[in-house]
């Protein structure tokens, strides 16, 4: 088995530092004495799902069995125009979460993403958006007594 520095190995070597990071993060987690399951066995369980995975994929890409080039579906050209739907709905859902609120910010990533997806209704994308984030923002707020994001929508409630 040699390495090839390969488009391949690289995405392991990040998909290893993102289990690295998440690893580090989940470590800054506060946790209590009296907690047998505490906060942080979530995202350790993720980081070590993901180192996993990195190893793999480097492994693969050692044996060589992990070749995109002779298979035509894996190499069709990137859909920009999906990926700056995609891109916009991420930055629009930061940049407003603050704001606007959880429900009105994830509404407007679900719509973007279903563009991205070749949706052609962004009215109807954007009302079942709001539908489900509100599901999860009361589920949040109210079930586990979470804030994830208040704003005027939220407020009304």
């Amino acid at each position: 088995m040699s390495t090839r520095l390969t488009p391949e190995f690289w995405c392991g070597i990040a998909v290893l530092a993102f289990a690295a990071t998440v690893g580090y993060e989940a470590s800054l987690i506060p946790t209590s004495v009296y907690a047998r399951v505490g906060p942080q066995v979530v995202p350790f369980a993720v980081a070590g799902g993901l180192g996993l995975l990195g190893v793999v994929l480097l492994f693969q890409n050692a044996r060589g069995s992990w070749n995109t080039a002779d298979d035509p579906e894996l190499t069709l050209p990137v859909d920009w125009r999906s990926a700056r739907w995609l891109l916009l709905g991420l930055a629009l859902n930061v940049s407003l979460i603050a704001d606007a609120g959880f429900i009105l910010a994830s509404a407007l990533l679900f719509a973007c993403t279903a563009r991205c997806f070749g949706s052609g209704r962004p009215l109807k994308d954007f009302a079942a958006g709001i539908v489900l984030s509100a599901v999860a923002y009361f589920g949040f707020s109210r079930g586990l007594g979470i804030n994830i994001g208040a704003g005027p929508i939220e407020a009304l409630f």
